[in-house]
């Protein structure tokens, strides 16, 4: 498909994919992978943990790569090194998945070719979660300052 870095594409695969495998997903909370799958996870998404270290994070079972696991993926959300990236592009091709989002200071040319190549869509330096938040309205629950002062949780979250 296509490099995706604007509003509408981000909202198109955001709105669109359901199932994201978080590769290098940590089951330690204050790691970024953590943080950020779980902000989906509670967002309505179904994560599936990628870590062969790990037997389970967020209450699902972790595999030990993308090609071990059992269900269709719509998105392949990669917490690793650049170096570690062209393996992982396909790996995402092999399983058939809609896009290889590289996260925040990932960028990797030779794994946006062979995602490209596959007609897969392809996000780089970003996070998932942040431009979740951006786009689908999700600030306040990380408690980022939303120009609202109230001691009341919002609906959704009670």
């Amino acid at each position: 498909m296509a490099i995706v870095d604007d509003i509408a594409g981000l909202r198109r695969i955001l709105t669109q994919s359901r199932v994201i495998a978080v590769v290098g997903l940590s089951a330690s909370w204050h790691r970024p992978s953590y943080f950020a799958a779980k902000y989906m996870q509670e967002h309505g998404y179904r994560i599936i943990p990628v870590n062969p270290t790990c037997d389970s994070v967020l209450g699902e079972k972790c595999y030990p790569s993308v090609s071990a696991i059992p269900e269709a993926v719509d998105i392949v959300d990669c917490f690793r090194r650049p170096a570690e990236i062209p393996p992982l592009a396909r790996e995402a091709v092999a399983k058939k998945a809609k896009v290889l989002w590289m996260q925040l200071g990932i960028n990797n040319d030779e794994a946006t070719a062979i995602a490209l190549a596959a007609g897969l869509d392809v996000v780089t330096n970003r996070c998932v979660k942040i431009e979740h938040a951006r786009i689908m309205g999700g600030l306040n629950w990380a408690g980022v300052n939303t120009g609202v002062i109230s001691a009341r949780r919002p609906r959704e979250y009670v």
